[in-house]
């Protein structure tokens, strides 16, 4: 057990795929003794939680190093632990670039970070765990929430297989493995029991869940056994890819109440001829019909994607084709990423690499016609009422409640600001939308 008095501070950067590594690593802590702060200046051990999918994450991660190792001077850190995907990937370069770094964690090592420390006190010098990448934790290990009280992310599966030629996660990751369904449920409903309304769905690919399980287990599967759970209100679903939503997955969509009318869909472009150099697994048209269906069969479904410019071999006339389906499809949430060169995969090595000019333009361009889409998207909500979840407080004032629709996933999309009633934190009440902005709307409450 750790010294009472030793203080753990934990910054978590990437996607909620991440997040729940790092509350595995502060449970398990916090389960042998030590005390957990957000105060990085009183902690005697900070953990960063690192991401290395593309070029600027990994410039983020080390900034964030390079900034907490300054807590060694000016705080009581004694021990800097860097842990997640940057030291499963470059654990060698790292070593000699970082040696203000004390501890490196791949992530097949992660929930070993209590039984780390304890060596690493018995020993000098930096020390390196970083090895094969395939662990998947269970539910028998603690997790502490560091979300707010009243949603929490599900990770049902880790890894992915499906090798887009841009993307370094099966090499980090290792192969896609589904947690088994009895899992997922127990750890569903500890959450929902500590006071938990809304649970969100993550994994590289969501619908390949239990494609490697026995028993006939999916994504639908799934989802039946959580709406279960008495005091869950919200399952929102958080990277589907485009091939894996069928028929049960739309039904569900469609009747289930507890399941947010909301999907993340990533489908990265919408030209053919990229689609094929990025290895993805559907075509132009299978999206488009995709799309067409949830829109017809779903009303009132909001649909968020992720969309790549400046792929190798990116011509104008891709580009225009990409621009001209986003203002067709007018997405309800829509994220843009410059393409990052990735050493070891193949498209590195592709011909007609795209000028960095040119993807920042493209990706201001794409930005700026959702920005347009988006404002008029949120406009014709007014005079609507919406079911919010209260989030508490505005951070510029208190005179303002603040919370989300089902529309709206947590750190990703907009926001409610409520202007009229009172609430607490993780109720679910009526709202009015009375006007909006580009990405957030204001609204009050219905009484009851």
């Amino acid at each position: 057990m750790a010294d009472a008095k030793q203080k753990v501070s934990m910054v978590s950067l990437g996607c909620p795929k991440n997040l729940v590594d790092a509350e595995v690593m502060l449970g398990v802590l916090a389960q042998q003794g030590y005390e957990i702060t957000t105060d990085e200046h009183q902690a005697d051990v900070i953990i960063v939680n690192t991401c290395a999918f593309i070029k600027e994450a990994r410039e983020e991660s080390v900034d964030t190093i390079l900034d907490l190792a300054d807590r060694k001077h000016d705080g009581i850190c004694h021990t800097l632990i860097v842990a997640g995907c940057m030291p499963q990937r470059y654990q060698e370069e790292l070593a000699a670039e970082l040696p203000e770094v004390d501890i490196f964690i791949g992530t097949g090592e992660y929930p070993r970070v209590a039984e780390i420390l304890a060596e690493h006190r018995a020993q000098e010098g930096q020390i390196k765990y970083v090895g094969d990448p395939n662990y998947i934790y269970d539910e028998t290990l603690p997790r502490l929430n560091s979300s707010p009280g009243w949603y929490a992310y599900l990770k049902i599966g880790e890894g992915c297989s499906n090798c887009c030629t841009y993307c370094v996660i099966p090499s980090i990751r290792g192969d896609y493995r589904s947690r088994p369904l009895e899992a997922l449920v127990s750890e569903a409903q500890r959450l929902v029991a500590g006071g938990v309304r809304e649970i969100i769905l993550v994994s590289q690919d969501i619908t390949r869940y239990g494609s490697d399980l026995t028993g006939g287990n999916s994504l639908a599967g799934l989802i039946r056994n959580l709406v279960r759970i008495e005091d869950l209100k919200w399952i929102r679903l958080l990277y589907a890819y485009p091939d894996g939503i069928d028929e049960e997955l739309i039904e569900l969509l469609k009747t289930e109440p507890k399941l947010c009318k909301y999907l993340d869909i990533p489908i990265q472009h919408i030209s053919d001829a990229v689609l094929t150099r990025m290895n993805r697994r559907s075509s132009s048209g299978q999206i488009r019909t995709l799309v067409d269906r949830l829109r017809s069969e779903i009303p009132g479904i909001a649909l968020r994607t992720s969309l790549i410019v400046g792929f190798p071999g990116e011509t104008v006339d891709d580009f225009m084709e990409l621009t001209r389906f986003v203002e067709h499809t007018k997405f309800d949430r829509l994220g843009v990423f410059c393409y990052s060169k990735e050493d070891g995969t193949p498209a590195a090595e592709m011909p007609d690499q795209v000028s960095e000019r040119v993807k920042r333009e493209r990706y201001r361009k794409l930005m700026k016609v959702q920005a347009r889409l988006s404002f008029r998207r949120n406009r014709a909500q007014v005079g609507q009422v919406e079911q919010v979840i209260i989030e508490g407080y505005s951070e510029e004032t208190e005179l303002l409640l603040k919370g989300r629709t089902s529309r709206q996933a947590p750190d990703i999309d907009g926001q409610v600001y409520i202007t009229s009633g009172q609430a607490n934190a993780g109720d679910i009440v009526a709202c009015r939308i009375t006007d909006s902005s580009d990405y957030d709307l204001i609204a009050e409450m219905v009484e009851k």
